[in-house]
Formats: C-alpha cells, structure tokens, sequence
C-alpha cells in the first residue's frame, strides 16, 4: 500500500536522531519560550545577576581540544564535534549525522545536496 501526499503536507527531516539529540551542544543565550524550546528556564523568564561563562562551565567548546573527524562517506571534515557523517552526506542518505540510524525512507525522494 503506497501513501499518498498532498501538495500541503510538509515532510521535516531531521539531522539527528532522538537518541543523539540530547548529545548536542547547548547553546548560551536561551530561545524565546515556547513549547519544545530546548535550553529555556522553566519558568519562562531568566536568572537575574547570573553570569553565563561561569554557568555554561566545563561544557564550553574548546577549538584546541577537540577533533574534528571525517565524513565516513567522503572523508571531508565535518563540522559537528561528534558527528561522524557530513550534512550533505547525512541528507542525501537520510541517515543520522551522528550514529547513521536511517532516519526515513528515501526510495520516493531525490536526495540532492545541491
């Protein structure tokens, strides 16, 4: 049985999977609150008098730590600390930047990075 789509429906495909998403980075300033919003205080509002490159701490990204490593696939560097499958790559496979857990199905698609 094959689905059919309608010209409204939008299809949202994403980098990573479930499972890796909780490995990304956070970043410093919080997003506008809304529902789903990742790095917002839960009351809506922000700490008064914190300072936020003490708070972020060990956590902060460190260019001369950390590796960058190459796409599995086309061996270019990738640009996400952890990844292990460049955006292009990851599009056009339909598969996790992080882990390659096949994200959906890409058999009625035409994957094109450019």
């Amino acid at each position: 049985m094959a689905a059919t789509r309608t010209k409204t429906e939008i299809v949202s495909f994403k980098m990573v999977c479930e499972k890796c998403e909780k490995k990304l980075g956070k970043v410093i300033t919080p997003d506008p609150w809304k529902n789903g919003a990742r790095n917002t205080v839960e009351s809506g509002g922000r700490k008064v008098g914190e300072n936020k490159a003490l708070s972020a701490g060990k956590a902060r990204f460190n260019p001369y730590t950390a590796t960058f490593e190459t796409c599995r696939i086309c061996r270019q560097k990738v640009h996400q600390v952890g990844s292990h499958y460049c955006q292009s790559c990851a599009y056009k496979k339909a598969i996790c930047a992080m882990c390659g857990k096949k994200l959906m199905s890409t058999k009625n698609y035409k994957q094109s990075a450019t």
